[in-house]
Order: structure tokens, then sequence, then C-alpha cells
């Protein structure tokens, strides 16, 4: 397993954009009340810096980048809903902007494998949370918040699957995007509780600083994808190899069955 110091050398160079810009948005931090188009850069500034985070671990239409590429849209389209939530007005579209994020996070992370035990509770968490918060809603967040909900939760639950401790199949980027899934919902259940139930003190801080802490897990993942994939190739390649020699040596008993058992009823015809 690659050592602590190794990480830090190669990954923190290239997420000094990334700290940079988060410094920038809590040093000016437009409160959330006073919307413009330069909170909205602030805002997204952190989140353009992660794209170009991805970036830079290379990207090509190849296989070998799938996951990248996942990863890269679904940061794109969180750094859209951004955009749109600086304006409280724009809140549904915003959301629905996250809601498409999360499902190429989904698609990036996989469902293998499945642990569906691991699911069950956070999906029952988060049918309780909705159930004491949604009666109070509009309508419109009635139909639309569960949806959206699920695919946070699937995330979330996707996320952490791939983090395998007791099977010793878990790396630290796997680790990374657990994490960052877990602040994902612990973000948005925060705005949640700020804006619909009661305002929370500090409550942008909060938000803001567990939201960015999300997606730096979940970009961090893209650093060891490529290597991954090309493990897994050969992993598969040499299982497929085994599969092809076991049939072969079966055919082949079963081959020498038969000819012994032909060369048996020929010497009871004579």
């Amino acid at each position: 397993m690659t050592s602590p110091k190794q990480v830090l050398k190669s990954v923190g160079p290239k997420l000094v954009p990334f700290f940079k810009t988060l410094a920038i948005y809590f040093v000016v931090f437009i409160p959330e009340d006073n919307p413009s188009l330069f909170a909205m850069f602030l805002k997204c500034l952190p989140i353009l810096s992660l794209l170009l985070f991805v970036l830079m671990h290379g990207m090509s239409l190849g296989n070998e980048y799938t996951f990248s590429r996942r990863i890269l849209i679904g940061l794109i389209f969180s750094c859209i809903g951004d955009g749109l939530l600086v304006w409280r007005e724009l809140f549904l579209h915003g959301m629905v902007a996250f809601g498409i994020g999360h499902m190429f996070f989904i698609s990036a992370f996989g469902f293998k494998p499945l642990n569906i035990p691991l699911g069950i509770p956070m999906y029952i968490a988060s049918m309780l949370g909705l159930s004491m918060w949604l009666p109070q809603q509009a309508l419109i967040y009635k139909m639309t918040v569960p949806i959206y909900t699920a695919l946070l939760v699937t995330m979330a639950w996707r996320a952490t699957a791939r983090v395998r401790f007791f099977e010793e199949l878990w790396t630290w980027t796997k680790l990374c995007s657990c994490v960052g899934g877990l602040f994902f919902v612990i973000s948005d259940a925060i705005i949640g509780l700020h804006m619909f139930y009661s305002p929370i003190p500090y409550g942008q801080v909060l938000i803001m600083t567990t939201y960015y802490a999300a997606q730096l897990g979940i970009a961090l993942s893209v650093v060891d994808s490529k290597a991954s994939y090309i493990r897994e190739e050969e992993e598969s390649r040499k299982r497929q190899l085994l599969l092809d020699e076991s049939e072969q040596e079966q055919g082949s008993i079963i081959g020498e069955g038969i000819d012994l058992r032909q060369r048996r009823l020929g010497t009871f015809g004579r």
C-alpha cells in the first residue's frame, strides 16, 4: 500500500488550487442572504479546482478512464447546482443538478460488492428523517425531495460499500470516497434543517465545510482509478485463463474416459 508520505508528495501539489480557492471563499465569505454573481463565482471556485485536479490525473475516452469521466461529470453537475443554490428561488433547479451529479457518482462507484446489509440501515434512517420533515413542506418538495434523498443515500451507500476492511481489499482512495459520501449526507441534512426547519447557528459555515470535504473525498477517489482498472483487467484475464485451462483439462479427462470406454466395448465385442 502506498505510504502517506508518497501520497502527500504526489497528490498535495495538485490540490494547492483547491485549498487556495477554499481559503478565498471563507475569507471573503458572502452571507447566503446576499446572492450575487460574484457570490456564485466564489462558491464554485473550489469545485472548479477539483475539476482541474481530476483532469490532471488523466482523461480520455478509453475504458481505463471511465471512473474518472463519471466523477468529472458528477462534479460538473455539482458545480452547476452550487451556482443555482446561491438563489433560494432556484433551490429545486439546484437539487435537480445535484441529483444528476449523484447518478454519475453512483455509476462510477458501481454495485460491486453489493453489500445490502450496509444499505438497509442507511435507507431506513433517511426514511425516518423524511417522515419527520416532509409533512410540513409544500407539495412540490413532498414529490421531489424523496427522489433526491434516494439518490443521495444510494451514492453514499455505494461509496461506503467500496471499502472492504474485513477482506483487506481497501485503498486510501476508496476510503476517501467513503468519507466523501458520508459528508455529503451530513451537509445536505444540515441544509434541510437550516433552510426548512430552524436556522442553525453558523449554518452556512457548517454546510459548506462538510460539502467541500465531501467533494474533496470524492475527487480523490480518481487518483488510482486507472491503476485499479488495469489491475482488475489483469486479474480478470488470469481468472479467464485459469477457467479455460480448467475446461480444457475437464475436456481432456472426459475424452480419455470416452476413449477408454470405447476400447473396453471393443474388447467385449471380440
